[in-house]
């Protein structure tokens, strides 16, 4: 049987990855704003697809550093919308934010730059879509895990620089965990 992946299927192997497997499905569910059966079936999909390892509760690393910097611009690409309030995200936001600020070449300017849209965001830029409509407040209550959302927004819509960066940081963190 054959199951099409739907961006909560990286929301949940990402969340995986940093936190490791919570007490059940309904605990991953909540920490991500999803009901159990989301997250639930999220997670047969992202395993199905080889995200997560067959035998495990894992994340496949090697599968899952593929995956992101080669397929997920293709799977799940993102289109800037209008201004919006919002949180930032891709190269707006760590790690990718930090690189940089600390070169003279940011592509910040006034403003321009990614956002979730986010009625709590406190920041003004072009509305990102997130992979999965709890993105931002998943993300607000997980520092690490706003970190790989970031990256993985950088990936699926960032300008060649910011997807080389993003690609770099990914596969050393990758090798690293």
């Amino acid at each position: 049987m054959s199951m099409s992946m739907k961006p909560q299927d990286i929301l949940v192997t990402l969340k995986l990855l940093v936190s490791g497997w919570p007490k059940s499905f309904a605990d991953l569910g909540q920490q991500l704003g999803m009901s159990v059966s989301e997250a639930h079936e999220a997670f047969k999909r992202a395993r199905q697809s080889g995200l997560i390892h067959p035998d495990s509760k894992q994340p496949n690393k090697a599968a899952l550093a593929e995956f992101l910097v080669s397929g997920l611009k293709y799977v799940f690409p993102a289109q800037p919308g209008s201004r919006c309030r919002g949180m930032p995200t891709s190269f707006a936001a760590k790690p990718l934010s930090d690189e940089f600020m600390s070169s003279n070449s940011s592509p910040f300017q006034d403003d321009d730059f990614p956002v979730w849209p986010d009625p709590e965001g406190l920041q003004q830029g072009y509305e990102l879509k997130p992979l999965y409509r709890s993105v931002p407040a998943a993300a607000r209550n997980d520092s690490k895990l706003y970190e790989w959302l970031a990256l993985a927004d950088a990936l699926r819509s960032g300008r060649a620089r910011e997807r080389e960066l993003a690609a770099k940081i990914v596969r050393k963190r990758l090798a690293s965990a």
